[in-house]
């Protein structure tokens, strides 16, 4: 059975750079290019070594990083950044919806997307929220900071949290 796991990679300055697989994980602490700092308990074993399985790695050297990417809006990133609820009714939501509709001239970035559940969804259509006299609880923005750094991870371990401090 193969372990689907995902490892935090943090900068020798304890700063977390990005999520990593168990395969690159393993390959930066056999390397010497990473130590591990925490893990789970469980090992993973070869045929001459055993290696505990990490769940966060620090680099032993300071890489600098020269500017992050913004992360794109994608159906993904957006229904993490509004907790999976619908941005109009407060329930689940399991879809995303342009504030300012595509055919109105609505653009596809973070400031016009919001999480929906296919009900409103489907209601709204393709009007403006004026027009049907509903108001959005908060104003959409692009994450930023850590928040943009797990927005494309979907995995989440209690053990990253300490690091994870903004």
């Amino acid at each position: 059975m193969p372990v689907t796991h995902r490892t935090l990679l943090l900068n020798a300055s304890l700063e977390p750079l990005c999520v990593v697989s168990v395969h690159r994980a393993v390959t930066l602490v056999m390397s010497g290019k990473a130590s591990i700092l925490e893990t789970d308990g469980r090992e993973l074993h070869s045929e001459r070594t055993s290696l505990p399985l990490p769940l966060v790695l620090c680099l032993t050297r300071y890489v600098h990083v020269p500017m992050r990417k913004a992360v794109a809006p994608t159906r993904r990133t957006v229904l993490q950044r509004d907790g999976h609820r619908c941005a109009y009714c407060g329930g689940g939501a399991d879809t995303v919806d342009h504030v300012q509709p595509r055919s109105r001239g609505g653009r596809h970035e973070w400031t016009n997307v919001v999480a929906a559940c296919s009900r409103c969804n489907h209601r709204k259509a393709d009007r403006l929220l004026h027009e049907i006299g509903w108001e959005l609880p908060f104003v959409p923005r692009a994450p930023r900071g850590l928040a943009a750094l797990m927005a494309g991870s979907h995995v989440d371990e209690p053990t990253w949290s300490a690091y994870l401090v903004a």
